[in-house]
């Protein structure tokens, strides 16, 4: 019989869940999505949350077994608690996300089946382990360049999830030298390598579009600013990777995310950084890859708290 978990992926512009296979598929017919955004309330939040849990919930079939939860949030997160801040969504600050869920899905959980929240970048990298690109490596990173950065470990053939959960976040590392009085968020990866933050500093510097597919048209049309700006973006994240690299020793890294596809030479970009700039040349040996997972990675992810459940230690 096959067994399903009820996938969950809080995100900063959609919160989506769906029933997964105990063999990393999506069940057909069970994936629904809702919008969050920053500018949500947190009971619009809430509502959405609510909605895609018991949409999904209702297509599981009939007599099959649902035999966990796994929640995939945006972060951080507090795991002894429950609860989720995310950085895009400011509504929610230490909000019981784990506890919605739970209530949401009501009768269809069963006493004992376990609700599980992590990380969505701890999610994503058990994700490309099971079923994606890093599957058979012990010493993986993954990374998603979207509207946010996120990312996750596996170190030694396990998951790396640090004292509170919150292990992998890559987006909030600080790459360059803070001037006196400025934040720290203006020198994190997140800032200086994510799509709509990419978008933002060439329109600063004179580039006439709105989205990040206007950057990739004209970055192909070599418009100077647009490929300055993806240049720019690729290199923080490959000095970011380099950093990771060196102090873990990785064997691979999986990138993925909508904006790690706005050009064809994206990650060769990110390649040719790390091995300009790793100062320990054993860095230089790690692969960068393109993610294993289609557009379901994040659900798949947050199932595989559930199905890979003896990663997560």
């Amino acid at each position: 019989m096959t067994t399903y978990a009820l996938a969950v992926d809080l995100g900063g512009t959609k919160v989506e869940a769906a029933l997964v296979a105990d063999d990393g598929a999506v069940l057909p017919g069970s994936r629904d999505r809702r919008p969050t955004g920053a500018e949500s309330s947190s009971e619009q939040l809430a509502g959405s949350v609510r909605e895609v849990v018991r949409s999904a919930l209702g297509a599981l079939p009939d007599g099959a077994a649902l035999v966990g939860v796994g929640i995939g949030s945006a972060g951080p997160v507090d795991l002894t608690e429950g609860t989720v801040s995310p950085i895009n969504l400011p509504a929610w600050r230490g909000f019981g996300l784990r506890a919605l869920v739970i209530e949401a899905a009501g009768e269809a959980l069963a006493e004992g089946v376990p609700v599980i929240l992590r990380l969505d970048g701890v999610s994503l990298a058990m994700a490309e382990h099971w079923v994606g690109a890093t599957q058979g490596v012990d010493n993986a990173l993954a990374v998603t360049v979207s509207t946010g950065i996120g990312g996750g470990l596996i170190v030694n053939g396990r998951l790396l999830a640090g004292g509170t959960g919150n292990a992998g976040h890559i987006g909030q590392v600080q790459i360059a030298t803070r001037t006196p009085g400025e934040t720290s968020q203006n020198v994190t990866v997140e800032v200086l390598a994510s799509g709509p933050h990419t978008v933002t500093w060439a329109k600063m510097q004179g580039w006439h579009g709105e989205r990040g597919e206007d950057l990739a048209r004209d970055y192909a049309a070599g418009d100077a600013v647009a490929v300055a700006a993806v240049r720019r973006s690729a290199t923080a994240l490959g000095e970011a990777i380099t950093s990771v690299t060196t102090l873990l020793d990785l064997d691979v890294v999986a990138v993925g995310g909508g904006f790690s596809r706005v050009s064809a030479d994206y990650l060769d970009l990110v390649r040719a950084t790390i091995d300009e700039a790793a100062y320990n040349r054993y860095a230089t040996r790690i692969r960068v890859v393109a993610s294993g997972l289609s557009d379901e990675g994040p659900l798949v992810g947050a199932a595989a708290l559930v199905h890979q459940a003896h990663l997560l230690g």
